[in-house]
């Protein structure tokens, strides 16, 4: 038999991955079945079991499928020390993060708010679940952190401030913006990070 190249792999790999997030923003997540997502896919059921052997496998995919990105992504607002830039204040990394939400569904064609929300959901009441997406959750806040301890040294922060408390607070921030954007729909990245420009400030203003 002629071996499968990585890229034909990657490629097949993308596919299920898609067809997955497809489904659970559609159906939700507990009708999210290895057979809704075969059908869905359009592959054989031999063809998506090579690459996923369940339903766990199914809630991995959704949470590395937005999750690790932006954790890759916030890391990358801490430049090296060596390269002598500056690490951005906390607004303009909180308007990069979650434009970088927006253009990850846009380029996946789905609605990842929408879809973190329900995995959320689903991860408060079963525990599997749950175990399953908190390595994600802490990768989100350890990127968080190491951008905390970049501001610090930048001096966007005092310098007895604890990099772990800011990261706990921003790590909070990218799930609120995702809600006010499902629910109320008038919040953006631009706005988002304006406001948090005027808590930020008025918090300065206030102990000095």
């Amino acid at each position: 038999m002629p071996k499968i190249s990585e890229e034909h792999r990657a490629e097949k790999r993308q596919q299920i991955i898609a067809a997955t997030l497809r489904c659970v923003e559609r159906d939700g997540f507990h009708k999210t079945t290895m057979a809704a997502v075969v059908k869905e896919s359009g592959l054989s059921a031999g063809s998506v079991y090579t690459y996923f052997r369940g339903k766990s496998d199914i809630i991995r995919v959704i949470a590395e499928s937005g999750l690790t990105t932006i954790a890759e992504a916030i890391t990358s607002f801490t430049p090296d020390p060596s390269s002598g830039e500056d690490t951005p204040p906390p607004e303009r990394a909180i308007e990069a993060a979650t434009q970088h939400l927006l253009d990850l569904s846009a380029e996946l064609g789905v609605d990842l708010p929408r879809i973190a929300l329900q995995t959320w959901a689903e991860a408060a009441r079963d525990p599997e679940v749950r175990e399953l997406m908190a390595p994600e959750a802490r990768r989100i806040r350890a990127a968080w952190r190491t951008y905390a301890e970049g501001a610090i040294e930048a001096g966007r922060f005092p310098r007895d401030a604890d990099p772990e408390r800011i990261a706990m607070v921003l790590t909070g921030l990218l799930p609120g913006f995702i809600l006010q954007r499902l629910m109320l729909g008038d919040v953006t990245p631009k706005v988002y990070a304006a406001g948090l420009t005027d808590l930020l400030g008025y918090s300065q203003r206030a102990t000095q």
